[in-house]
């Protein structure tokens, strides 16, 4: 059987080089890096990361930590964080904890014993449960900020603010935000943003708490349509998706009457390319979280540390977004 050391010995290096160089090759010359690589496949040598991390008390493995797998927006954050943790040799696990009480936070302690570090989507969970979930081991809080915790947001506060002032701008006076679920901090900061941006500019009506599921989106369109709003600004696109497709079911065409916002790439595929969109590079923000998480893996960080990242707004051409408002309030 092929060892280490005959690798060493082919490539004309010592073995603590070459075990560098097939795991650790950024600490290596490039063209050692090459040599040993060679000298593995020629002798067919097989590297065990397993062991090599267990050798340096790691497991090699980290977890990524959701509230449920029925939100579509933590999709792209798993695979961007996966993505990064591949580059750098570490398996990615993906487990449901909702935190909301302290059995939720054992069940956490139990899974954090088993990996080198977490990062940690908790939207909802009271403060003192996640800030408690962040002191098991190293951790990275997702989308959410709490004292005395490194976290990675992203700015969707700011780009709900830009977006409604725009609405305003093009001549709406009646919006909506459909808010998202029930102690959501993210929520809080939209609704905030948005109430602070357009001021007494225009009647805003809040709707919510919701789920952030199609369903809910359904669920909205009388109250909606009873508000006698032009725009709809949903806190989750699958919210906005089910009150389209209710209004469509009821003659409404969306946009036109009502104007509703949505991921761009969701607003081209069901033909509403002309409507504001906002988007979250979710597999930005996750590899943006586990590239935080990786120094912690080996040494204490000197303090937390918060980062939030600029979310785009993308608006339709000025005469198109003018045209928008104009049948949209000539309808009412």
């Amino acid at each position: 059987m092929t060892t280490l050391a005959d690798v060493a010995a082919r490539a004309g290096v010592s073995k603590s080089t070459a075990s560098r160089a097939l795991s650790r090759a950024d600490l290596v010359a490039p063209e050692t890096v090459a040599r040993v690589r060679q000298a593995a496949a020629e002798l067919g040598f097989i590297a065990n990361r397993a062991a090599s991390h267990l050798a340096r008390g790691r497991s090699g493995i980290v977890a990524l930590v959701v509230p449920t797998l029925d939100n579509a927006f933590f999709t792209p954050i798993i695979a961007g964080a996966q993505a990064r943790a591949r580059e750098s040799d570490l398996q990615l696990t993906v487990a449901v904890h909702r935190l909301d009480d302290g059995e939720g936070l054992a069940e956490l302690e139990r899974l954090a014993r088993q990996v080198d570090g977490c990062i940690l989507v908790a939207p909802r969970g009271p403060d003192d449960i996640v800030r408690a979930a962040g002191a098991f081991g190293p951790t990275v809080l997702v989308d959410r900020e709490i004292d005395g915790m490194t976290s990675i947001v992203a700015d969707t506060a700011s780009a709900f603010a830009e977006l409604t002032t725009r609405l305003a701008d093009a001549g709406h006076r009646g919006i909506v935000y459909l808010g998202g679920p029930d102690g959501s901090w993210q929520d809080r900061q939209r609704s905030a943003a948005i109430a602070a941006a357009v001021g007494d500019r225009v009647e805003l009506s809040a709707f919510g708490p919701f789920p952030a599921t199609f369903a809910a989106g359904v669920a909205t369109a009388d109250a909606v349509i009873a508000s006698g709003a032009t725009a709809v600004v949903p806190y989750a696109t699958s919210i906005g998706l089910g009150l389209v497709f209710a209004l469509r079911a009821r003659g409404v065409a969306s946009p036109g009457e009502i104007v509703v916002s949505a991921e761009r790439l969701v607003a081209e595929a069901i033909g509403a390319d002309d409507v504001p969109a906002i988007d979250v590079d979710g597999d930005e923000l996750g590899r943006e979280a586990m590239a935080a998480l990786l120094p912690m893996l080996t040494s204490p960080p000197s303090g937390p540390e918060r980062r939030r990242l600029s979310v785009s707004v993308h608006w339709p051409a000025a005469e198109d977004a003018a045209r928008t408002a104009e049948n949209a309030l000539s309808t009412r």
